[in-house]
């Protein structure tokens, strides 16, 4: 009870003197609206803490690649609107060099809006014109406390620029900043296991269609058949990136490029173009590339392709190496770590587990996208942060994901020889290669009775007198089904 009752007395004081204490850490900003508290040491200012306030969703944070598009369009549009001659040079040099800081991954704990958030990015884009007019101000001199600070985040760092053309453009910047590593993590998963076909080529196996036995094949057939579908896949993510180059920056509100100079548009798609060293093209209809996220959807629908693929080859994995004593146990995973805390020798395909949870996530967020898309209205899509969120992070997880399951699973994976020709011996659908032979009906009869009495299709067929042995060896050659053609 004492204890109670010294906490009943000190707790409320502790609180009076750590807000008294917290008080003293902020300073006062000011917006539109009125005055705001914001922390003393942050660049960002009234409309980022609004942001903070009214959106405290999930404590997630913009990622990396959507701070980079974000700073690389307004370092492009300073110096743009700088050679026009409607930018103060002093300025606009302050800003450009506050631009290639953060390019350079310094300042990234400012940017703090949640991705769930309302306006279609308008607290992103403030968000990242406070952080940067902050900066600014302080290379030219100027603590964020000042009241005379000489630019401003609307006036100069967001000049020529809306919301509504600027996180478009991030959207598509974005994803084409980590493309190229994607399509490599693609190519040395795809290299890793048309290696793995290649060894494994001479090796027959038996097929399954339906989860039941069917006609053999080479695992090396199997197993390069993974690379091909990831290859192709691939090729429709480059296919799709295409349309991502095609900017609308310069639209400004709704399209029609108020406020921003007659070459602004053309001059911008130049600057970042030549900024990212990545090859960017003007929009020919800036309606359509505001209003419509038709580019980032394609996009992220051919991400999902990958994912649908990535899943079904891991759930392969799983299945060809289950048991090891009771299942199909043709190949065995890496053990990378143990499987059970109460089975001591366990193994599980963790890194094929780890795919398919990955991918699920990806195929959600392409969902996420989707709807996201179709939910525009008029002049805007509303529904943007979401969109940009959801494509880098898909990104994201694609290329961890990938590059693990290639890495340390794939590159170790085996072969479990004597078991996979053990179950090619025991199959009784090879007799599909006798058919023209002796005809569906009496290979249905040898197949029922080689399952019915645990004999192989050789011992029934002469069992029967339906084929002599040499010409039954040479039909029967699990290799030759491999190839294809007309047994005889």
């Amino acid at each position: 009870m004492v204890a109670l009752f010294l906490i009943s007395i000190w707790a409320p004081r502790t609180v009076a003197r750590q807000e008294k204490a917290l008080m003293a850490e902020f300073r006062i900003e000011k917006d539109s609206i009125g005055e705001v508290r914001v922390p003393k040491g942050a660049l960002y200012a009234a409309q980022t803490q609004r942001a903070l306030e009214n959106f405290p969703i999930t404590g997630m944070k913009p990622l990396p690649a959507f701070i980079w598009s974000m700073a690389l369009i307004k370092r492009a549009a300073a110096e743009v609107n700088m050679e026009l001659g409607l930018l103060d040079e002093r300025l606009a040099r302050a800003i450009i060099q506050a631009g290639d800081e953060i390019l350079a991954g310094q300042h990234h704990e400012h940017f703090v809006v949640d991705p769930f958030q309302a306006g279609a990015g308008t607290s992103h884009n403030m968000n990242t014109n406070e952080v940067m007019a902050s900066r600014a101000n302080q290379i030219l001199g100027y603590s964020v406390e000042a009241s005379d600070k000489p630019v401003h985040p609307n006036d100069h760092v967001n000049m020529a620029q809306s919301t509504n053309d600027t996180i478009p453009t991030a959207i598509r910047l974005g994803a084409l900043w980590r493309l190229d590593e994607l399509l490599e993590t693609l190519a040395r998963f795809v290299a890793v296991t048309r290696g793995k076909a290649a060894d494994w080529d001479d090796v027959v196996k038996t097929g399954r269609t339906h989860l039941q036995d069917a006609v053999p094949l080479r695992l090396g057939q199997e197993v390069g058949a993974w690379a091909t579908a990831i290859e192709r896949g691939s090729d429709k993510v480059k296919m799709a990136a295409e349309g991502l180059r095609r900017l609308g920056i310069g639209g400004t509100a709704a399209g029609t490029g108020l406020n921003a100079h007659p070459e602004y548009h053309a001059r911008m798609v130049a600057k970042l173009s030549a900024l990212s060293g990545t090859a960017l093209y003007e929009s020919d209809d800036l309606f359509e590339s505001m209003q419509s996220m038709g580019d980032a959807v394609f996009f992220s629908a051919a991400l999902r392709n990958l994912a649908m693929d990535f899943t079904r080859i891991a759930n392969d994995v799983r299945l060809l190496s289950a048991g090891p004593t009771t299942g199909i146990a043709e190949l065995t995973c890496p053990a990378v770590q143990p499987g059970s805390s109460i089975m001591p020798g366990k193994v599980n395909p963790v890194l094929a587990e780890m795919m398919n949870q990955a991918m699920y996530h990806v195929i959600g967020n392409d969902t996420t996208v989707n709807l996201c898309g179709a939910a525009g209205q008029f002049e805007l899509n509303v529904m943007m942060p979401m969109i940009a969120h959801n494509l880098n992070e898909m990104m994201t997880v694609m290329i961890g994901a990938v590059r693990a399951f290639t890495d340390k699973l794939m590159a170790g994976l085996t072969l479990n020889r004597e078991r996979t020709e053990s179950w090619l011996e025991r199959n009784p659908i090879l007799v599909t290669a006798l058919n023209p032979i002796i005809g569906y009906n009496n290979g249905a009869l040898v197949a029922k009775k080689a399952l019915a009495e645990g004999k192989s299709v050789r011992e029934v067929v002469l069992e029967l007198g339906l084929m002599e042995a040499d010409e039954l060896d040479a039909a029967l050659d699990a290799y030759g089904m491999t190839e294809g053609g007309i047994r005889s």
